[in-house]
């Protein structure tokens, strides 16, 4: 029943009779699930990257981080209360970011260089949500609430992403993307600084980049007293960091003492004007009455530590804006953490690292945290510091907690106008420089329009819009290559060891002036009909339409048409083919006939990594469209085809193999052909079935080469159209005239064969109309089958016919390098004729001598019953080819009644040729020749009577038939074929070369016995 059902199940969906070696479904997934067990626990202690390193912690290392987390803390505190104020929120809540940050991701990050916390870009963007929310439910919500909550539902989604292992997205953003909007960002984080820098207070700083600007500048009258704070804060700031790069130089013995001084510039600062702030505003009785703005009260500690008040109306409040914060969060802190895996030569967990993200800003919920992500200049700052380990952060935390818990006293008298000044300090630093922008534009043109619109939409409209821009450009970008893919037509060049002339190789380089930029490599055109294009892309749905319009284009515009198209009538024409001018058929047939035959298309697929059903589509098209313009099938080749996936594609499509049953013409339209028309076409192209273009493969493709070792080649030999390099695809394709000569030899030696058996079923049954002679009738249906034409089965007829009374039977008789006999039967009217031409093929091969008593000489014409030098190595015996079924036995009693000798009769099912000895005294086990074609030799006298006795039986019995029969010369002691290859390649061609010629009826020879007449289907 479960045989049934599959035989059905694969009758219904077409599966292949002759299926070849291909990677199934079932064998990929169990390699994906080799181990289940292993994988799971493998994926849980990758969740906590920490066990893998923290047993191993030493001395060292510790020294390392400590040194580098305080390093780090020093920057993170000012930095933490400045970004806070970026973010529309008190300072403290910069603090409490930065103390989870660094604290949390030591158990789950994966790069020991990365510092979290708050950066500028998340904080504008924090501010710009807080806003937006404002603006929907004024005074619902404090501005600690939704940034809280903000940092709550990004942290489960980045959490999320991570553990489904689906980071990769992630990687849809190219680097000219990301920064585009983070030099974007970076000017707008520094424009809305500018108003705290001068003390304005009735400039909108959320407002765009140039109105910013023009506000301040128009607002400059009004600068107050806090730009003394800013501006020289600024402009410290940048003095020690520049001061001290160039005394690291010049004096290196103190270089660890001006790197800490760098280092720690933002906390000089802001320490020296706190307390130039305090001692002029000591005096002042309040707050209101201090002639600058300072941070004044900062919480100690953590305040309403607990879980958030989750409101599911807040969340939908800021929904909309969640994908902008959550793209933001993945992208910095991955490009940041990629970047400094590859400058300290270690490889991070993309994934793991989102989880870290994820966690950190969940964990910072509860200490009321805003989001944070991978800051860039605290990383490069903990990098060169010497951090050893992801602890760094954790000694970065204990500096932020002693901050929080003993210095918020000191955090009172900090100018808000240094806070402005530290934050464009450390954003300057995320503009693109020009080298770097330079180089976006030398290595892609477009990804450096892609950075130039990221910036220019941040910088005019807002962040959220930027990032989108950035995003949708880059999908655009990666559509457009994907669905206009460069490809190129190749011709060859040769290039020569100069250290040794003699040897050289062909290299394979596009015919357009892209493919060379050396004028001096002339690129020559590949050899007459073959086209070789090679993909730059994926061949799939959005680029096969194109790829097959190039691939069609090229052939008819390069290409022999194979109709002559002076001789398409009007009428013939399809409406949209305009066909010659005027006069002008002549002349567009002559110059069609100028154009090469187009023998083989071979497809360059190594820059082909997917393949999908529409693509093999297109490419079953594009094979019918141009076998339909060459008015001939033609080979398609693959080159560099290594993905056993795309070997599947293709050969599901028919391609590769050969094989006639896999030519399909379609597997996805959405119109079908129709099978009525493509049958048609076929037998329009009168192509026999043997036709090595037709990609028949019945027979063993002996000429498939083999790139590999002789015992284990690298592609199987099921797909002979499958190659491993261009250079072996191109060696196929230049056998294809040589193997169509050897596939016309095989069908002029079939034809030959079959018109010798034509004729002697007709000298068998003494006649040759079919309707009389039943064996003849037999001859004819098989030959036609075969694939012989018509017109050589009626020629043959014609000489059968002709041969009766007329011309004269001889016997030429020769002696092949002193061994082989050679008969040769011919019937000629013109003997002088024949015997000139026979002696001439005989003396063209060397060794062959001519009969006489001794066996050298002239040649000697004798007739067929008289005794010969050679004649003594044969003797004649009748042949007859039978087909039957059960009744074998009785046919076999009713042959030996007639036959009084021994005859031997070969078995050829399927299984092979078996020789089986039948006498009167010995029976044949029926399983032997049941069902199967086997052959009977008896004397030429008894071949009549033998012949009516099997056509006697077979009008009794339907399985029963008489396929051929005929009287030959069999070898007296076969010789076996000699050793040397050459000489016997030599001896075939002599006979063939005998065979060919028109009076020649038979050729024998003592090497084999010559059984009736070969098969011919």
């Amino acid at each position: 029943m479960a045989s049934t059902v599959k035989r059905v199940g694969k009758k219904i969906v077409a599966y292949p009779d002759d299926s070849v070696p291909i990677i199934s479904t079932t064998t990929y997934l169990r390699g994906q699930v080799k181990d289940p067990r292993r994988g799971i626990i493998d994926y849980i202690s990758s969740l906590f990257p920490i066990v893998g390193w923290i047993a191993r912690y030493n001395f060292g290392w510790m020294t390392g981080d400590l040194i580098a987390g305080l390093t780090v803390g020093i920057v993170l505190v000012p930095q933490g209360m400045s970004y806070a104020q970026l973010a529309t929120l008190p300072s403290q809540y910069g603090l409490y970011s930065s103390f989870v940050g660094g604290l949390v991701y030591c158990f789950f990050g994966t790069s020991k260089d990365v510092s979290v916390g708050p950066v500028a870009v998340m904080s504008l963007t924090t501010a710009q949500i807080i806003a937006f929310v404002d603006a929907q439910y004024p005074g619902m919500w404090s501005s600690p609430e939704i940034a809280t909550t903000l940092a709550l539902c990004c942290g489960f989604i980045v959490l999320a992403v991570g553990l489904l292992r689906i980071g990769w997205l992630v990687e849809f953003i190219p680097a000219p993307a990301v920064s585009g909007f983070m030099t974007g960002s970076a000017i707008n984080i520094a424009t809305s600084q500018l108003p705290g820098l001068f003390g304005l207070s009735s400039v909108n700083s959320r407002a765009s980049v140039y109105k910013v600007i023009i506000s301040t500048l128009q607002s400059l009258p009004k600068t107050r007293l806090d730009a003394v704070w800013g501006l020289v804060g600024l402009a410290a700031l940048y003095a020690i960091r520049i001061s001290c790069a160039k005394l690291q130089h010049r004096f290196p013995r103190y270089s660890r003492v001006f790197f800490f001084t760098m280092v720690a510039r933002n906390a000089i600062v802001i320490l020296i004007l706190s307390i130039a702030a305090w001692l002029y505003c000591r005096n002042r009785k309040t707050a209101s009455g201090y002639p600058i703005k300072i941070l004044q009260n900062v919480p100690r500690g953590f305040q309403n530590v607990g879980m958030v008040q989750f409101d599911p109306k807040l969340v939908g409040a800021f929904a909309s804006q969640l994908p902008v914060a959550t793209i933001i969060l993945l992208l910095e802190h991955i490009a940041i953490a990629k970047s400094f895996g590859r400058v300290n030569n270690y490889k991070i967990n993309p994934n793991q690292e989102l989880i870290s993200i994820g966690i950190t800003n969940t964990v910072g919920s509860i200490f009321h945290a805003y989001p944070a992500t991978g800051s860039f200049s605290r990383s490069a700052l903990q990098s060169k510091s010497g951090v050893r380990t992801p602890a760094g952060g954790v000694a970065a935390s204990v500096v932020v907690i002693v901050a929080l818990y003993g210095l918020t006293p000191a955090f009172y008298w900090i100018p808000i106008a240094s806070l402005s000044a530290v934050i464009i300090h450390a954003v300057i630093d995320l503009v693109a420089s020009p080298a770097q922008v330079y180089s976006y534009w030398r290595v892609a043109p477009l990804e450096f329009f892609i950075w130039l619109a990221a910036v220019f939409v941040t910088v005019f409209t807002t962040t959220e819009n930027g990032i989108y821009t950035s995003i949708a450009a880059s999908l655009v970008l990666l559509l457009l290559r994907v669905a206009h893919p460069r490809g190129h037509f190749l011709g060859k060049v040769t290039l020569t060891d100069p250290r040794n002339s003699r040897e050289s190789r062909e290299v394979f380089l596009p015919l357009d002036t892209d493919g060379v930029t050396n004028p001096a490599v002339k690129v020559e055109p590949l050899e007459s009909g073959v086209v070789i294009y090679r993909f730059e892309e994926s061949y799939l749905y959005p680029n096969c339409s194109i790829i097959n319009s190039t691939i069609v284009d090229y052939v008819k515009e390069n290409m022999r048409r194979g109709i002559d198209v002076s001789t398409i009538r009007l009428q013939d024409r399809p409406w949209n083919d305009p066909g010659p001018a005027n006069g002008g058929a002549e002349a567009a047939q002559a110059a069609n006939l100028a154009k090469p035959k187009l023998r083989a298309i071979i497809l360059d697929f190594s820059g082909v990594s997917h393949l999908d059903t529409t693509a093999v589509q297109a490419l079953i098209d594009t094979r019918t469209e141009i076998a339909r313009w060459v008015d001939a099938p033609v080979e398609f080749h693959f080159a560099t085809l290594l993905s056993p996936w795309i070997q599947r594609a293709l050969i599901a499509g028919g391609f590769g193999t050969g094989s006639p049953n896999a030519v399909l013409s379609e597997v996805a339209s959405i119109v079908t052909y129709g099978d009525g028309h493509r049958d048609a076409w076929k037998d329009q192209s009168k192509t026999p079935q043997t036709d090595i273009e037709a990609h028949d493969t019945s027979q063993p493709y002996l000429l498939r080469e083999r790139e590999g070792s002789e015992s284990s080649p690298l592609l199987p030999e099921a797909t002979p159209f499958f190659h491993f390099d261009l250079v072996a695809a191109m060696r196929a394709s230049s056998k294809i005239k040589h193997r169509k000569g050897m596939e016309d030899a095989k069908k002029s030696k079939i034809y030959g064969k079959a018109a010798r058996e034509l004729v002697s079923a007709a000298k068998a049954g003494g006649s040759t109309n079919p309707e009389e002679n039943t064996l003849l009738a037999v001859v004819i249906r098989r030959a036609r089958d075969a694939g012989v034409p018509k017109e050589n089965i009626e020629n043959a007829l014609g000489r059968a016919e002709r041969a009766k009374g007329h011309g004269q039977a001889m016997l030429f008789e020769a002696i092949y390098d002193g061994t082989t006999g050679i008969l040769v039967e011919c019937r000629s009217d013109n003997v002088h004729r024949t015997v000139k031409q026979v002696k001439d093929l005989l003396a063209s091969y060397r060794y062959a001598s001519y009969s006489s008593k001794t066996c050298v000489g002239p040649l000697i014409l004798r007739s067929r019953a008289r005794p010969a030098p050679v004649k003594f190595m044969f003797q004649q015996r009748g042949y007859v080819k039978v087909c039957v079924g059960d009744d074998m036995e009785v046919l076999l009693d009713q042959v030996m009644n007639v036959c009084s000798i021994d005859f031997a009769a070969w078995n050829e099912g399927s299984s092979g040729q078996r020789g089986v000895e039948v006498s009167r005294h010995r029976r044949v086990p029926l399983d032997v020749f049941i069902h199967d074609t086997f052959q009977l030799v008896c004397p030429p006298d008894d071949l009549r009577r033998v012949m009516k006795v099997i056509v006697d039986f077979a009008s009794t019995s339907p399985l029963c038939e008489a396929l051929a029969s005929e009287v030959n010369w069999a070898p007296l002691e076969p010789q076996e074929a000699g050793v040397d290859t050459e000489e016997m390649n030599r001896l075939e061609s002599l006979i063939e070369a005998l065979e060919e010629n028109v009076d020649v009826e038979r050729v024998y020879t003592t090497l084999e016995p010559n059984h009736l007449i070969a098969d011919i289907s």
